[in-house]
């Protein structure tokens, strides 16, 4: 009975790590990253108020750990930050670096239109 309520807790415990929405913005981040810090300056405090943002909450990976990204990425990321924008656990574009609020805003918008339950 332990065995059973033990392995009952584990995927529970997975399960809230899982992604709960269809679509979300992956950022994977470093310690340090002096661009990692820009973006959270300039973007992260609004973004969940953006239409993108409800499109696709963000969700905050470390740089290498992409065993917790929970999707299937198209290739490895490499630099921090980068912007991974998954449905469904797959990858549909990504931003490798951060280079402004007006460059961010415009890739993100492209990315967007990818998404197929778009309301």
């Amino acid at each position: 009975m332990a065995v059973v309520a033990g392995a009952a807790a584990v995927l529970a415990a997975m399960a809230g790590a899982a992604p709960a929405c269809a679509a979300e913005l992956l950022v994977f981040e470093q310690a340090g990253c002096v661009w990692c810090q820009r973006f959270e300056r300039e973007i992260a405090p609004l973004y969940s108020r953006t239409e993108e943002g409800r499109l696709a909450p963000l969700r905050r990976v470390a740089l290498g750990d992409e065993d917790a990204a929970f999707a299937t990425l198209a290739a490895p990321v490499r630099y921090a930050p980068t912007f991974v924008l998954v449905e469904d656990g797959q990858e549909v574009g990504r931003i490798p670096g951060y280079a402004g609020e007006a460059a961010f805003w415009g890739l993100l918008a492209e990315m967007t239109k990818k998404l197929s339950r778009i309301p």
